[in-house]
């Protein structure tokens, strides 16, 4: 008996507080929360170490970019400066947007370099 009169307190309240309340539409005042659980937790921990590991692996790809950049571009210095200074530069801007940072941007640097160089002494050759 005592919860059918709380029943009635509180549908009482809700029709003195919201104008237009009636037992068929009383749904929109009903407050639902999600909870969080344990398995919740664990495949939040999962997906929290699939991003770390796919991470890790975008930037040791990017940095053996960056590396087989420069590698290009200080050969390039030596020998076939324009073919091999374009490359470093390419591979280098590719680098880069995959995450690699300065080694990119020496790879980028050293590469334009490389090329400048064999333009400018091209006349003298």
């Amino acid at each position: 008996m005592e919860k059918e009169q709380n029943k009635d307190d509180v549908q009482n309240h809700i029709a003195r507080n919201h104008q237009g309340y009636t037992e068929e539409n009383h749904s929109y005042l009903e407050e639902t929360a999600a909870e969080a659980t344990f398995a919740d937790a664990e495949l939040m921990q999962a997906d929290a170490e699939q991003e770390v590991q796919q991470e890790s692996e975008a930037d040791s790809n990017a940095t053996g970019l960056s590396g087989v950049a420069l590698a290009l571009s200080i050969i390039a210095l030596l020998i076939w400066p324009v073919l091999l200074g374009a490359a470093g530069i390419i591979i280098g801007f590719v680098a880069r947007r995959r995450g690699a940072g300065a080694m990119a941007n020496w790879a980028i640097g050293i590469g334009t370099v490389a090329i400048v160089i064999s333009l400018f002494f091209a006349p003298f050759i």
